[in-house]
């Protein structure tokens, strides 16, 4: 049997809500098939800790979890703690010391009755953003010179070195190879001299050892206005830290919100654990009433199954959310439906056991 160790992060706001229906899926798994076995560990590490201990996670906190074979994050931020701690102090904190640097987004319509874009079906919003994820302009490099003074400075600096722009341009590259699927990047090299010419530069450079990949190159403001207008135009996508931030959040909205944005953040080598997360952020304004919606978390899940070679596990996972997408009165508020948070996650959880019967998989 294999077993697989997964440390829980349920975090801020509405992120124990759906942390609880993900698991909820992996137990039902492991019921379903019994040749894989999940643990979970949790902790309290956010806001909420952060109230009470000034830090966002205890100062053996890194260590503790990597031990473990995956992370699974719920949300991160709260009223009370700036943005800036919640994410620097915890999220990004996990990325950069386990070398997370590939963050995998995808833009995917599960359902055509979700987009606001006329006339696009599941075939025209298909593709995988692969987002640089441990240091271009979120290095965290800069100064604050002058503070309060009329002269007051503020340097932001973005940090490009070869070994990070040349890793995620060549894991793209094998992805799309892999699938079998264009490669397009995105950048602003007319406007940012310097980092973005060296992305643009190094693409270029990789590219030619892929010589099978058909590539495309676009400006971001440009690849934003395709995003929406003309989406299948992408396959895979290779971006940077702040672009495929911005970039993916577009996509959710071509998609069906911020409630089916999932994410993962890789060590591809696995030297370090992963982390899976939705993308929607804490919303405390709904946080504890039971409607916020699962379904980005259980996508998560299904990355996860991916990451651990579990990739029949992952196809049920993902194939289940798209029947749940044809039934709105199971589904939460935002999507329709009357259903709560625990609600969808039990309903989940029959309809997978039928996909796992349909798709074969061991029971």
């Amino acid at each position: 049997m294999k077993t697989f160790n997964i440390a829980l992060l349920p975090g801020d706001g509405i992120g124990p809500e759906v942390v609880a229906e993900g698991v909820k899926v992996l137990k039902a798994i492991e019921k379903i098939d019994d040749s894989i076995s999940f643990t979970f560990t949790e902790f309290p590490w956010g806001c909420t800790y952060y109230l009470e201990h000034g830090k966002m996670l205890p100062d053996d906190g890194i260590e503790t979890l990597q031990q473990f074979d995956a992370i699974y994050l719920g949300a991160v931020g709260y009223p009370g703690v700036p943005d800036h701690i919640s994410l620097w102090d915890l999220l990004l904190q996990i990325r950069k010391q386990f070398d997370q640097y590939v963050n995998l987004r995808p833009v995917q319509l599960l359902n055509q009755s979700l987009t606001p874009l006329k006339g696009k079906t599941e075939k025209d919003i298909d593709f995988l953003v692969i987002r640089e994820n441990s240091e271009g302009e979120y290095a965290g490099a800069g100064d604050w010179l002058f503070k309060g003074k009329p002269e007051e400075v503020v340097l932001q600096t973005g940090v490009f070195s070869r070994k990070g722009t040349e890793r995620i341009i060549r894991y793209a590259f094998e992805e799309a190879r892999k699938c079998n699927k264009t490669l397009t990047s995105i950048s602003k090299g007319n406007a940012l001299n310097y980092s973005m010419v060296f992305w643009d530069q190094v693409f270029e450079e990789v590219s030619k050892d892929y010589p099978d990949v058909q590539t495309y190159s676009y400006l971001v403001d440009a690849a934003s206005l395709y995003f929406v207008t003309d989406p299948e135009r992408f396959e895979i996508v290779v971006t940077s830290n702040l672009f495929g931030d911005i970039l993916t959040d577009i996509g959710a909205a071509i998609t069906g919100g911020l409630g089916l944005a999932t994410g993962a953040n890789v060590n591809p080598e696995k030297k370090f654990p992963s982390m899976f997360e939705p993308v929607h952020g804490s919303a405390p304004t709904i946080a504890g009433k039971g409607i916020a919606n699962p379904i980005a978390a259980i996508w998560s899940v299904s990355q996860m199954l991916d990451f651990f070679g579990e990739e029949a596990w992952g196809e049920v996972v993902l194939t289940t959310i798209k029947e749940m997408l044809k039934e709105p009165k199971h589904l939460t508020a935002d999507l329709g439906g009357d259903s709560s948070t625990e609600e969808v996650g039990n309903r989940f959880v029959e309809k997978m056991r039928d996909e796992g019967d349909r798709h074969r998989v061991p029971t």
